[in-house]
């Protein structure tokens, strides 16, 4: 009997120490983040501590500016385009890869989510190569290709993983009762794994929303997005505006990051059987 109340004592001591372990862990990868939010209502043109005061003026700069403006619509209208064109590809490439007889399977797999391993800048600079030739380069056209490109692999992963555990039976029912492949993917298919496509997607427009090494590549003045924007702004003449832009985003980030989340709760419903 002691010897379980010992036991008891020394899981409720391991249980706490872990999260307070987990909570110093967070803490150190979020506080540097976190610091910036502040500075974005400072007064002041520096970036320090102390603050001098409270204002909104830089909110007020940077959403009354045409740069900020159009790089906002740059990045929205791109991102768009390219989850768009990801989620077509990525999920059309998930179908045949979740195929029990799909050849060379081993190999395709990690051909197409090389972007997410291979160095960013070697994928920018061989976009540039490819591109170049062809009149992609400073083109909204080729920003929106080369953003789908790394995109996609977010959305073969997402939906790869939905399919495992997919009952195929339900598409040879369909197809016994008449329906045609389209018919059975868009009324069967389709509507199991739409928690995971819509996973991907968001993966996918967060990717090209924050991306910049290859936009400074292939990009031209008129396809600055929001990243590129920063980047010329800490380059060229720093100013607060560019931490109430990050700010922003960062709001924007958990946003995105919790509508995950409860896609993800709907994924893992839509997976269990039906009682």
């Amino acid at each position: 009997m002691q010897s379980q109340r010992h036991l008891v004592l020394s899981e409720r001591i391991a249980s706490k120490w872990l999260r307070v372990h987990c909570a110093l862990i967070l803490f150190f990868l979020i506080a540097p983040i976190l610091a910036i939010v502040p500075l974005s209502f400072n007064t002041g043109s520096y970036f320090s501590y102390p603050m001098q005061g409270f204002s909104l003026h830089w909110y007020a700069k940077a959403l009354g500016s045409s740069d900020w403006q159009r790089a906002f619509l740059n990045s929205i209208g791109i991102g768009a385009a390219s989850t768009v064109l990801a989620t077509c590809l990525g999920t059309l490439a998930a179908l045949g890869l979740s195929r029990a007889n799909f050849p060379f399977r081993a190999v395709i797999m990690p051909l197409l989510i090389s972007p997410m391993i291979i160095p960013i800048v070697v994928v920018a600079a061989g976009f540039y190569l490819v591109f170049a030739p062809l009149g992609l380069v400073n083109s909204y056209v080729g920003v929106v290709l080369a953003h789908a490109a790394l995109g996609t692999p977010f959305v073969v992963i997402t939906v790869t993983a939905s399919l495992l555990s997919f009952d195929q039976s339900l598409i040879r029912a369909a197809s016994g009762l008449g329906a045609t492949p389209w018919i059975a993917f868009r009324r069967v298919t389709l509507p199991l794994i739409a928690p995971a496509v819509a996973t991907g997607s968001v993966f996918a427009f967060a990717t090209s929303f924050d991306e910049v090494i290859v936009i400074l590549f292939i990009g031209g003045p008129d396809q600055r997005t929001v990243p590129r924007q920063m980047w010329s702004g800490i380059r060229d003449s720093i100013d607060p505006s560019i931490l109430a832009v990050a700010t922003m985003l960062i709001l924007f980030a958990v946003a995105l990051f919790t509508s995950i989340n409860w896609l993800r709760g709907r994924s893992a419903a839509a997976a269990l059987p039906a009682s």
